[in-house]
């Protein structure tokens, strides 16, 4: 059973926001493939149509986050472009990632805060979650793992953005491998998922070849921190908790990015990569 709304998100991931319904979008595509089941096929293209002319934007076409407010944030780098990008619309996937660079990043800091209020032109939120750092880092690896062999000077960009982002996160690291919530803000309580998201971009790029091998040693370290976290049962803890994110707690996201960081650290070989558009 496909779950959506009749504007074309997927009901499971809707979250009240335009393009955290994106996040899903890639598994929802590779299971049609493989599947073939119509409802699916569908949800998929409903989905893709939300994105590209539905969901709401900047008047430069750069999505927004939220339905009340023209805001962008830096979670969005792992919704919409990673779709968009696995799906072959590889122009608009690089439009969203450039235009949330634009807004978020710092270069002082060498890190994304977290809202920008394109009403305002001002960072409602410049405080450099974690989280959103890593939904970064996670998304434009998988915008890269997308595109084809043609777009290699997208690919070299983009890289480069992606490292300059994993190092500005790694200059902030802990002795334990762990970071905090606000990675530039020793202030705030010690977390978990960062660790495993950078692990999974960090592998993703060693075995892409974007990164160089020698950031295996980061990724490994950031793994071992994040599986010391892991209780009996197998939930990760400490990592930024839903449903508010304001505290030490556990997450479905922190759960996925566990997984994602093990294939990545084995050389799985993840599902963006869609065979019939590749």
């Amino acid at each position: 059973m496909v779950q959506r709304v009749p504007d074309g998100r997927l009901a499971v991931v809707v979250s009240g926001g335009p393009t955290d319904p994106a996040m899903g979008g890639v598994a929802y595509a590779k299971a049609a493939e493989w599947t073939r089941d119509p409802q699916m096929q569908a949800a998929v293209a409903e989905l893709l149509t939300w994105i590209r002319f539905k969901a709401s934007r900047s008047s430069s076409g750069i999505l927004y986050h939220v339905f009340e407010a023209p805001e962008v944030w830096s979670d969005g780098f792992n919704g919409a472009p990673p779709f968009l990008a696995a799906m072959g619309f590889y122009d608009e996937a690089i439009l969203q990632t450039e235009g949330f660079r634009k807004r978020l990043w710092i270069p002082d800091r060498k890190l994304l805060g977290h809202i920008w209020d394109d009403g305002k032109g001002q960072f409602k939120d410049a405080s450099c979650w974690g989280g959103g750092n890593g939904w970064a880092a996670a998304g434009l690896a998988r915008v890269i793992r997308s595109l084809p062999g043609k777009r290699r000077a997208d690919r070299e960009r983009l890289a480069a953005f992606a490292r300059e982002l994993i190092d500005g996160c790694l200059a902030h690291q802990r002795s334990d491998g762990l970071f905090h919530d606000v990675v530039d803000d020793p202030h705030t309580f010690v977390e978990t998922n960062l660790a495993q998201m950078l692990a999974y971009a960090t592998y993703e790029g060693a075995t892409e070849g974007w990164l160089p091998r020698s950031y295996r040693a980061h990724a490994d370290r950031m793994r071992a921190a994040a599986r010391a976290r892991m209780d009996r049962d197998g939930y990760v803890q400490g990592v930024c908790g839903a449903p508010n994110f304001d505290r030490p707690g556990t997450s479905t996201e922190a759960q996925a990015f566990c997984i994602l960081m093990e294939a990545a650290a084995n050389g799985t070989q993840w599902i963006d990569r869609l065979p019939a558009l590749s």
